[in-house]
C-alpha cells in the first residue's frame, strides 16, 4: 500500500534521537510488510514511516551546522547505533540554532568527542528560525533539546507557534501540560503532543506495567526505585543535578499515577543515577519494588533492563509525528490528549496504559478527535 503525501518535519537538536529517527525512516523504506519488526503501527491512518521527510533541522554544535542532515546524524558527539548507515542525502542543511541553556557549563570538563562543541556567540534569533520553518514547508517541529533545556524548549515552542507548526515536545519541560501553552496552541489551531517521550520499551513503561500488575493482583507497593545509567550526552548533561527537576517530576509522576496508593516521596526514587562513558547510547535500568502480598507477607522484585536509548525513543516519535499529521488533516488544534497519554511520561492527563492504548486506536480510526 502506498502512503499519502509526505509529512514534512523540522527537528530542533540533531542528536542521537534524531539520528535513530532518520535512520529508521530509511530502514523501514527498505522493508516489506512481513518484516517490519519494531513498529507499533506500520500504517497509521494511511501514513507509512517513510512518508516522513525532514524539511529543516537546527543544532548548535559546530560539527553539525552546515552539513546535510544525513551526515550530521552520524557526527560527534552522537553515539547511537548505526543500524542504517547508508541514509541518502536529503538536500537539507543543518541550520544554526539558538544558544540558550541546552549546553551545561560542566561539559567543558569532558573530552570533545562526548560533549557538545557550541559555536561562538548566541546563535540564531527567533526570526531566523521562524523563516527557515516557514520557507521549508515544515508542518511539525520535533523538540529534541537536551534534558534541562528549559529556555530552549520554550524558545522552540514559540518558534513553532509563530511559524504555524504543530509541536511534539519529546523532552521534560512542561509545555503541553502547561495550561497557558496549551491554550496558545489551541488558539492557533496547531496540534501539540507532550511532554517527555515514554520509550517504546524503556524503564518507565516497564515500571508502570509492573505497578499496574501489583495493583491488579492485590499486592501493596511500599517502596520502589528506578536507577538508570548511560553514556550518551543526555546522561552527561544530567550530571548537573540542577537540570533534573522537570525530568525527575516527569518520571516519578509517570509511576505514581498508576499505583494503587501514592507513595511518600521518601519511598520512591525514579531518576538517572550516573554517567558511564563506555555505555554510550546503551541505557541500563536497575529497578526494585518492595511490597506485601497475602497475609502481609513481604516480597520484592528486582529487574535489570538494557536498551539502546535513542532507537527506543524513535519507535514512539515515528507514531507521534503521524498522529500530529492526522490532527492537521482533520483541522484539529491544541492538545492531542490520546496520543499524549500513550506516548508521553507527563501528558496533560494521565491514564493507565491499557486505557491510553484504547484511546489512541480510537483517535487513529477517527472516532475520538
Amino acid at each position: 500500500m502506498a502512503g499519502k503525501d509526505s509529512i514534512k518535519i523540522a527537528i530542533a537538536g540533531v542528536g542521537n534521537c534524531a539520528s535513530s529517527l532518520l535512520q529508521g525512516i530509511e530502514y523501514y523504506r527498505k522493508k516489506e510488510n512481513a518484516d517490519t519488526i519494531g513498529l507499533m503501527h506500520r500504517d497509521l491512518g494511511g501514513y507509512l514511516p517513510y512518508d516522513i521527510e525532514v524539511a529543516a533541522a537546527f543544532d548548535i554544535d559546530r560539527r553539525k551546522i552546515g552539513k546535510d542532515v544525513s551526515e550530521a546524524i552520524f557526527s560527534l558527539p552522537n553515539c547511537t547505533s548505526a543500524f542504517c548507515p547508508d541514509v541518502p542525502r536529503t538536500g537539507v542543511e543543518v541550520k544554526m540554532g539558538r544558544i540558550l541553556d541546552g549546553c551545561s557549563e560542566h561539559l567543558i570538563n569532558y573530552p570533545e568527542d562526548c560533549r557538545f562543541l557550541p559555536v561562538e556567540g548566541e546563535g540564531a534569533v527567533k526570526e531566523d528560525i521562524v523563516n527557515v520553518l516557514q520557507n521549508s514547508g515544515a508542518e511539525i517541529l520535533v523538540n529534541y533539546m537536551p534534558v534541562g533545556s528549559e529556555e530552549a524548549a520554550r524558545f522552540y515552542a514559540e518558534c513553532a507557534l509563530e511559524a504555524g507548526c504543530a509541536f511534539i515536545n519529546s523532552m521534560p519541560v512542561f509545555i503541553a501540560s502547561d495550561p497557558g501553552w496549551a491554550k496558545r496552541f489551541e488558539e492557533k489551531k496547531l496540534p501539540i503532543i507532550g511532554d517527555d517521550i515514554k520509550s517504546q520499551l524503556g524503564a518507565t513503561i516497564v515500571h508502570r506495567t509492573l505497578a499496574d500488575l501489583f495493583k491488579k493482583r492485590g499486592v501493596k507497593v511500599e517502596k520502589t526505585y528506578q536507577l538508570n545509567t548511560g553514556g550518551n550526552t543526555d546522561f552527561l548533561n544530567m550530571l548537573n543535578r540542577n537540570r533534573l527537576a522537570s525530568k525527575k517530576t516527569s518520571k516519578t509522576e509517570a509511576v505514581q499515577s498508576v499505583l494503587a496508593e501514592r507513595l511518600d516521596n521518601g519511598n520512591i526514587h525514579v531518576g538517572p543515577s550516573d554517567y558511564v562513558p563506555w555505555q554510550k547510547d546503551n541505557k541500563v535500568c536497575f529497578l526494585r519494588m518492595e511490597g506485601k502480598l497475602f497475609g502481609d507477607v513481604p516480597m520484592n522484585l528486582e529487574l535489570r533492563l538494557s536498551v539502546e536509548d535513542s532507537p527506543n525513543s524513535a519507535g514512539v516519535v515515528i507514531d507521534a509525528i503521524r498522529c500530529c499529521k492526522l490532527a492537521l488533516d482533520r483541522g484539529r488544534g491544541g492538545i492531542l490528549y490520546q496520543p499524549s497519554a500513550y506516548f508521553m511520561k507527563h501528558p496533560p492527563r494521565q491514564y493507565s496504559d491499557d486505557e491510553a492504548y484504547r484511546m489512541l486506536e480510537e483517535f487513529i480510526a477517527g472516532n475520538q478527535y
